[in-house]
């Protein structure tokens, strides 16, 4: 009798992409008449990048996946299907992963676009899990967001975090079972929706209802509360994704939390019990880009440290929505 192992996933590269410009404290201090100091005191964040006026969502989703192309030849020609976690879309509609796709020059390739907010890498990840398991092809994940140009330039609950980036990251079958996913929780919580919103542009309240400008832009009506909330959240849906992996805080080598500031990925890391080397944080120079600074900061570890075979990675987030999720993969 024969017998053939189970198709699972790998992941087999990752990228990023950020814009040349670099925004430092001191501009959005100066704006807001915040004291010198004050935003990376409060959020570890001393700089983060924002988009060209010519830079759009599927510009900075592209790079990320040429990126991670460049640094992994061959992994292009058999891609099955792609999907663009993104806030900031191009256009409301049509979508803008078949236009990545295009670009990219996935032939044939599915593409859908995935609003989870802030926790919207992990779900794509999960999802393309899914994909590769039943299609024994590879899928290709990116989180892009251009978030500055969501941001209400005087409120500052929002004004100091959000910047603009891109990460992209390769799940292709494989016949190894300790590989890839081993463990995933996802969560929500609908009683926050309202914590982070833009008021206007959906079908609740048209763009022709905006009573000004800004009920277009992001608001964050709670910090305080947002921070409580999605910090249990994130710890909540990593302790399970790791019970289901079989796996304990101390298996982890690399543990890459969303970014939304320095103190929630350092109070996230201590709840869990992960020892401080094996978090990896890029908040301070690059800030929040919502679902992009998962895969941004898993890309820009591997730049001088190479994942190598057998580290298990643990990925967690939570955002607006309230929506959360997390993830545990062996490479």
């Amino acid at each position: 009798m024969s017998y053939f192992a189970p198709i699972t996933s790998r992941l087999a590269g990752c990228g990023h992409y950020v814009p040349q410009r670099r925004v430092l404290n001191r501009e959005i201090e100066a704006r807001l008449r915040l004291a010198e100091g004050w935003i990376e005191e409060r959020t570890g964040i001393r700089a983060r990048h924002f988009a060209a006026p010519e830079e759009a969502a599927s510009d900075l989703a592209v790079r990320a996946a040429e990126d991670l192309f460049a640094r992994n030849p061959g992994k292009r020609a058999d891609i099955g299907t792609l999907i663009l976690a993104t806030s900031t879309p191009d256009h409301l509609l049509p979508p803008t992963a078949p236009l990545v796709a295009q670009r990219l020059g996935l032939v044939h390739a599915g593409a859908m676009d995935l609003a989870g907010a802030c926790s919207g890498f992990v779900q794509a990840l999960i999802m393309a899990d899914g994909y590769v398991r039943a299609q024994e092809r590879p899928a290709l994940v990116i989180a892009a967001n251009v978030l500055s140009r969501r941001i209400e330039p005087n409120e500052r609950g929002s004004a100091v975090l959000f910047a603009d980036a891109a990460g992209a990251v390769l799940l292709e079958p494989s016949q190894d079972p300790m590989s890839g996913l081993l463990g995933a929780d996802l969560n929500s919580d609908g009683t926050g929706y309202a914590l982070v919103s833009i008021a206007a542009g959906g079908s609740r309240k048209p763009f022709t209802q905006a009573a000004s400008p800004s009920d277009v832009l992001m608001r964050m009506s709670d910090g305080g509360a947002m921070f409580q909330r999605a910090v249990d959240l994130m710890v909540g849906c990593a302790e399970k994704a790791l019970q289901k992996s079989g796996l304990k805080a101390a298996d982890i080598s690399r543990f890459v939390p969303h970014q939304a500031n320095a103190r929630m990925t350092a109070v996230v890391a201590r709840r869990l019990g992960i020892e401080a080397a094996n978090l990896l944080s890029s908040v301070e120079d690059y800030g929040n880009s919502s679902a992009a600074t998962i895969p941004l900061t898993l890309s820009l570890s591997t730049r001088d440290a190479p994942l190598a075979s057998g580290e298990t990675l643990l990925f967690t987030a939570a955002g607006a929505g309230l929506t959360a999720g997390a993830a545990v993969l062996r490479v």
